[in-house]
């Protein structure tokens, strides 16, 4: 536990959400860290949302955006991890809204690759990794089975 005065932790502060948005219950979390009284908390989060380093729409918005284009990740994973973060349900849609446009055709070449990545001679076997490795990524299901329909289609 560190006992600065409340200029430096507001800097440091500052300075911790500049360089990466971050949400109120990351700030919350790292202003532990200090010894503060609530009052003097308060008083550095009003300072941070005021001067606009601490935006929780802005947050969401780069956050959906970097797990789903960066890491792959579908909306239902997306918007869990942003919900454990005590993000509004407002922004939570806004923030899926920004990814709308692509998010069917990387669905697609993901699980196209995800589908060749998978050496299983056994097609029941292969199909489960597949369901489960997908669904673990936070794609919805009816993607994923439309996806397997198209496969049998094309083979028939």
């Amino acid at each position: 536990m560190k006992s600065l005065p409340v200029n430096e932790v507001l800097n440091k502060l500052e300075y911790y959400c500049s360089y990466q948005d971050r949400c109120y219950k990351e700030v919350e979390y790292k202003l532990f860290e200090y010894h503060l009284t609530p009052e003097e908390k308060q008083n550095i989060l009003i300072a941070l949302i005021e001067n606009k380093y601490l935006n929780e729409e802005r947050f969401a918005i780069s956050f959906t955006r970097g797990k789903h284009f960066y890491k792959n990740w579908g909306r239902n994973k997306i918007k869990q991890e942003l919900k454990f973060r005590d993000i509004s349900a407002r922004n939570i849609e806004t923030a899926l809204k920004e990814i709308n446009e692509a998010y069917e055709t990387r669905f697609l070449a993901y699980a196209e690759k995800k589908w060749e990545s998978i050496n299983e001679k056994d097609i029941l076997k292969k199909k489960n990794k597949f369901i489960s490795q997908l669904s673990y990524k936070g794609y919805e299901s009816h993607l994923i089975f439309d996806f397997l329909n198209d496969i049998e289609n094309k083979k028939a």
